[in-house]
This record gives structure tokens, sequence and C-alpha cells, in this order.
């Protein structure tokens, strides 16, 4: 084997090179950079065949049996000219001194000069012999028997098509997510840039109003100084007729307000009528003592044998001795119930009353018991009317999470409580106002009976603006377009829409 090296600056040099020193069926034993040159090792295509083919006399020329091949075949029977050599006696061809045994021919080595050429690599064919039709596969005989070849794995195509669906599903799901979640920022945005904008216009269009129309600035400056809320001034402020000078607006605003109080105008509603009525609200805004006084009312009308009171107030400690005295007093038995089961009860017992008062127990509007106190008095089995105690000291916004908390399926009415500790009430006539309830009495100090009273519109009105906050010199002429632009586009508060102007 004569293997030759050839070195060029380029691979196409170097096999330029081989092909002419060995001709065109040269076979690249390697082809490697070495030192900034390419460096090829071929070897001339007759060594090849030389080693790929071994001589006929060679051992390695005659296939060597395998074992696990012969357990294959199946057996042959015998010939009669070789059943006749056997019973001469004949010696068999593989029975001669020079053969071996299967299990010597395993066991013995063989030598390295012959087991290379057999393991040497065939030629390779040539450029000129890719023309050439392939010869015709061998006979399978014993010779070119192989092992038999492990089955290629097959596939589910069931399971990859469930799986390639999961997969798209998935990445839809994915891509939805994304787009919905890209969609709300932008909404968001979208609302951000809307309320600037709508911020924006509402100061520059009330900067412009108040310098067309000064009055119209010194009547919000007044009905903030009430306790009315700015969208309520702001929303009337605009229904404000033109032409008119201050004095003129401000009975205007008056009027209106006047409008849109509903009260009761004559307390037979109650007292003459009769029913079951429950007092409700937060603690501390005086229930239990507006209970007793209508207690009182009633007894000076129709006697204590036509009333009767329950308490509901439990938890509070010495809550139910207080109304107990009130009781005691007027000649009136007081029940105490804990819970729906007792209300049902006590309501049965008591269905021939002509009035039943309720004095629940106060808690506050933000806690998860209102909405079970509610429920547990819409669903007594009587018609029970629920009034809803408003603490006339407490703040707008306060007061509205209130009527919120205990509004429930309606509020029968409200009651102004602690109206002469109050510097003003326009606070809860807004709330009056724009939750539309009905205002029936107004209590303005602890004298049982003596201080309560039927609401009158006007008079409360005109009390709202004579004794109004001295903050009307805080709010100035330069604050009020920053105010107003908060409060953005009135037409979206639905508490406004029912407000009536005339």
């Amino acid at each position: 084997m004569n293997v030759k090296k050839f070195t060029a600056p380029t691979s196409r040099e170097a096999l330029r090179k081989v092909r002419d020193a060995l001709g065109p069926d040269a076979v690249i034993l390697s082809n490697r950079p070495v030192d900034g040159v390419v460096e090829i090792l071929a070897l001339d295509n007759d060594d090849v065949a030389s080693l790929a083919s071994p001589s006929a006399e060679s051992e390695m020329a005659a296939p060597r049996p395998q074992l696990h091949h012969m357990d294959d075949l199946p057996a042959a029977p015998a010939a009669p000219a070789a059943r006749a050599l056997h019973e001469a006696g004949a010696p068999r061809p593989y029975d001669a001194p020079a053969a071996r045994s299967f299990s010597n021919i395993q066991a013995e080595p063989v030598p390295r000069a012959q087991v290379a050429p057999q393991m040497a690599r065939p030629a390779m064919p040539s450029f000129h012999d890719l023309d050439e039709p392939a010869p015709a596969p061998a006979p399978h005989t014993y010779a070119n028997r192989r092992a038999p070849q492990p089955e290629a794995p097959s596939f589910d195509m069931a399971a990859m098509t469930a799986m390639m669906s999961a997969a798209i599903a998935q990445a839809k799901e994915s891509a939805a997510s994304a787009a919905a979640a890209e969609i709300q920022g932008m909404m968001g945005e979208l609302r951000a840039m809307r309320g600037m904008m709508e911020t924006q216009l509402s100061e520059l269009s009330w900067g412009s109003t108040q310098q067309r129309e000064p009055q119209k600035a010194a009547v919000l400056r007044e009905m903030l100084a009430a306790g009315f809320s700015a969208s309520l001034s702001r929303y009337l402020i605009d229904k404000l007729p033109a032409g008119k000078d201050a004095a003129e607006a401000m009975r205007w605003i008056k009027t209106v307000l006047a409008r849109n109080i509903t009260t009761m105008a004559d307390e037979d509603a109650i007292l003459d009528r009769g029913g079951v009525f429950a007092l409700v609200g937060p603690t501390g805004v005086g229930k239990t003592t507006t209970t007793a006084k209508l207690a009182a009312r009633c007894v000076m009308r129709h006697g204590p044998e036509k009333l009767a009171l329950i308490t509901t107030d439990a938890y509070r400690i010495g809550g139910h001795e207080q109304l107990r005295i009130y009781g005691k007093i007027l000649g009136v038995m007081v029940h105490s119930v804990k819970d729906e089961a007792d209300l049902r009860i006590a309501l049965k017992e008591l269905r021939n009353k002509h009035t039943v008062l309720i004095d629940t127990i106060g808690m506050s509007q933000r806690d998860q018991m209102v909405t079970e106190q509610v429920a547990m008095l819409t669903e007594s089995g009587a018609n029970v009317q629920r009034l809803l105690c408003l603490n006339a000291t407490s703040t707008n916004e306060t007061l509205n999470e209130v009527v919120r908390a205990y509004q429930g399926t309606g509020l029968a009415g409200c009651i102004m409580t602690k109206m002469d500790e109050a510097a003003s009430i326009g606070n809860v006539l807004d709330v009056i106002v724009r939750q539309k309830l009905n205002l029936h009495y107004i209590s303005n100090g602890q004298r049982v009976p003596e201080d309560l009273h039927l609401a009158d519109r006007a008079m409360l009105v005109d009390r709202a603006f004579r004794n109004k906050r001295d903050a009307a010199a805080q709010f100035n002429d330069a604050d009020l377009p920053l105010m107003m632009s908060g409060l953005g586009n009135l037409n979206n508060d639905r508490s406004l829409r029912e407000v009536y102007v005339g």
C-alpha cells in the first residue's frame, strides 16, 4: 500500500496534484489544513482494490460458518450417495485432519495479516463510474446472509395530530391573551387621555364663564360654603338661566333645591296609617332617641295599647335598657330579639298592634353585617318600612356611603338627626336631593318628644344658606376653575339626571 501526501496553498490545487499523479480514480484518505497549507493523503485505486479483494487461496476468501446462522437453517435430508459413503466408513470432508471444529474456529485467534485486507475500506467509485448502471444485487445465499436489522420505530399519527392541535390551540390562546392585555392597556390610556382633555376643557370653559358672568361665580361660592357638593353646584350653575343678577340667581337656586326635596306633608302617613317601622343607620346617629320620640307621638295619639317596641340591640352593653326605660315611662312593652327567627315570632305575636317600632343595632356602613341586617328586616315576613337616620354633622362623602350601604331594596324614608349640632346642613340636603330620599322628620335635640319636627323644605334650604360656614372667603376666583375642572363630564352622573330644574 503506497499512500502519498500532497500539499498546496488551496484545496483546488491539491486536488489537481492528486489527479495528475494518481488519476481521477484516486481515493482521498484525508484532507486537512496544516501550517497554512492544505495536506491531502491519497491512495491509488488499484492499491485499494487489492486490499479490498483478498486472494482466492487465502482463508479470508471463504466465508466462515456462523453458529447462530446454522441454528436458523432447517435441517436438510442427507443425499443417498452421502448416506452410502457414511455407511461404508468413508471419511467426510470436514473429518479431514486439516479440518477444524466450530469451537476451535471461534476460539483460535486469526493473524492480523489476514484480517487487515478484509477490514480495509472498499474502493470508492470514480466519476465516470456514476454513469454506469448499478450491478444487480447478489442472490440471497448462506454466504451473504445478514443478521436481522431492527425495524424502524413507527409513529402514531393520531398522537402527533393531537399534539400539534394542542400546541396550535395554546399558541392561539397565548396570542389572544396578549392581544386582550394590549387592548385593555390601550383602552386605559384612551380613558386617561379623555379624562385629561375633559379636565382641561372644563377648566377653560369655567374660566371663560367666570369672566363673562361673574354672578355665577358668586352663587357657586355661596353653594360651596353652604355644604353642597361641587358636582350639584356646578350642575345647577350650568342650568342657571341667562340674564339674572346675583340676587335673582340665588332665588332661582333656592327654588330649584326646595322643589327637589321630597318631604312628608302630614305625619298622619305614619301615625294614622300605622305599620311596622325600623330605624336603621350607623352607630351614634340617634336611632334609640328618635324611636322614643316617635313612640311618644304614637302614644299621644292612639294610646300605649296600640304600640309595640322591638329592639335588636343586644350587642351594645345596656343598649336595650335605654329603650326599656322609655317604654316603661310610656307604658309600652319592649321586646328583645336576637336573630331573624326571633323577629318573625315577635312580629307574628304583635300583628294586632297598630304601630310597631323596631330599634336596630348600629353598625358602620362598611361593616358586612349591614347586608345581613337589611336581609333580616326584608325577609321577616312582615312589610317592614326602613327609615334611615342621617347625621347632619357627617360629611357629604360619608352620607353617600351610608345611603348606598343601607339602600337595599329601597328605603321608605329618612330622618335628619343632630341638626342642632351641625354647622351647615347643605351636605344632608345634597344627599337627599341626589339620592331621591323622602325626608320624614328632623331632630334638633335630646328632648322627648319635643325635639322632633316635620320637615319644611323652604325652611331647610333657607337655613342651609343662612348658617353657611365661614368658608366663603376661602374659595377665591382663581381656585374655582381648578375645582370645577376635576368634575369631568356631569352628564355621566346618574344622581344628577333626575334633578328637576323647571
